[in-house]
């Protein structure tokens, strides 16, 4: 392992990577042999991820590279031949969790058991910031009757943990499934409602997971409705009849995601659509190639990384108990991968 450190402030701006960045970091290059389980890894299920969006990738160096990896070589030489991994820290630990896409039951129309209503935005929304909170929302009459709503679903603690998420599918009784994305809000700051059993002494910080969080609610309705009420913040969505069922959600590069392949990362510190390395501790280690294809309001860092686990509730599950230290390193073009380390160069 080579190590050299270089001002992040003067890196990025040659690079053209828009922000602003003042610390000191790490840049060390390693060799694909220092990895662990690299040599067993399916390279061709990563080059194909790879290729969901390296298009849309702007810099030459990466549409050249995206170029070859369209002509379909091996993927485990396209790899290790045309990109160097690069370690990049600033300090702080590396931490791996997981997400998901939610899968709810729903109805086209209300009924007793279908009586939850997924919004649509309203106008009004766009124009006043912020604008009625959680509980205005759900408890008033501004909503209703309006032709807002996209489905109904019959629980409303999966819908809060679906605006969290931000994107899902709604199955139908008929089997048929609407899929869901971001469509707005209504401008409020977001209050952590796991921060708020712990707060009140329900829970130590350790035990709060979404689970934990959705059995509290569901043993104690009525103060598990205030809980939520916690949380002024609210999330519209919009249907997203593009993506045909079986493939994942929309990720920040406006392609599906895969479920085991693709990480949502601080864009600060990896470029999107690029290949990363994991290696991923704890009871059940991960050591893959993904691709940076997402990113998240709570993934800051450069060793920072959230995995998308797949769709419905075992996928949910998976997700909620991954919280992990390891390593990520972040394959980039050689010519790159130098100027990040120029006391590294050969």
């Amino acid at each position: 392992m080579i190590r050299a450190a270089v001002l992040a402030l003067g890196f990025f701006a040659s690079l053209a990577f828009d922000r602003a960045v003042s610390e000191e970091l790490n840049y060390d290059i390693l060799t694909f042999e220092e990895f662990k389980g690299w040599n067993s890894d399916n390279h061709e299920a990563a080059l194909e991820v790879f290729l969901n969006t390296c298009p849309d990738m702007r810099d030459p160096d990466w549409l050249s590279l995206c170029a070859l990896a369209q002509q379909k070589p091996a993927a485990k030489p396209f790899f290790e031949l045309f990109f160097r991994p690069v370690l990049i820290s600033d300090g702080k630990d590396a931490l791996f969790t997981g997400y998901f896409e939610p899968e709810l039951n729903g109805s086209r129309s209300r009924s007793d058991k279908y009586r939850y209503p997924v919004y649509r935005e309203p106008k009004i929304a766009k124009a006043i910031n912020p604008w009625l909170t959680r509980k205005e929302i759900e408890t008033g009459t501004f909503m209703k009757g309006r032709g807002l709503e996209i489905a109904w679903v019959d629980d409303p603690v999966e819908l809060f943990f679906l605006q969290i998420q931000g994107s899902g599918r709604i199955r139908l009784r008929d089997g048929s499934v609407i899929r869901v994305g971001y469509g707005g809000s209504n401008g409020h700051i977001y209050r952590s409602i796991g921060a708020e059993l712990v707060r009140r002494g329900v829970y130590k910080p350790h035990q709060v997971s979404a689970q934990v969080i959705k059995n509290w609610v569901r043993r104690n309705p009525v103060d598990g409705q205030e809980l939520l009420y916690h949380n002024p913040a609210y999330v519209f969505f919009r249907r997203i009849d593009s993506i045909p069922a079986e493939k994942g959600p929309r990720g920040a590069m406006n392609r599906s995601i895969t479920t085991g392949r693709s990480i949502a990362v601080d864009p600060k510190f990896v470029p999107l659509g690029a290949p990363v390395w994991i290696e991923k501790k704890g009871a059940q280690p991960i050591n893959r190639l993904m691709i940076a294809q997402d990113t998240g309001s709570a993934i800051k860092g450069a060793q920072r990384a959230d995995i998308f686990m797949g769709t419905g509730d075992k996928a949910g599950r998976s997700a909620g108990r991954l919280r992990d230290p390891g390593r990520m390193m972040v394959l980039m073009p050689i010519q790159r991968a130098y100027a990040m380390a120029p006391e590294a160069l050969p």
